[in-house]
């Protein structure tokens, strides 16, 4: 059992089935987590603003000037 960074809920993950690169979210917040290393198991928070730089880029790249 890990504990959220956000929230400090308890989320349900069985440490020894997770692998590094894996995406986990919190079920109370809804944040996104990177699993960063899994002896100790670590997370990183995945930033949003990523997304929707990507989203406005997309948006323009439409023909929309």
């Amino acid at each position: 059992m890990v504990t959220c960074p956000v929230c400090e809920s308890d989320i349900d993950v069985d440490e020894e089935e997770v692998d590094e690169g894996e995406i986990i979210s919190c079920p109370e917040c809804g944040t996104d987590f990177e699993v960063v290393t899994t002896d100790p198991l670590e997370l990183s928070k995945i930033e949003e603003e990523e997304d929707e730089e990507l989203e406005e880029d997309e948006e323009n790249e439409d023909g929309d000037y």
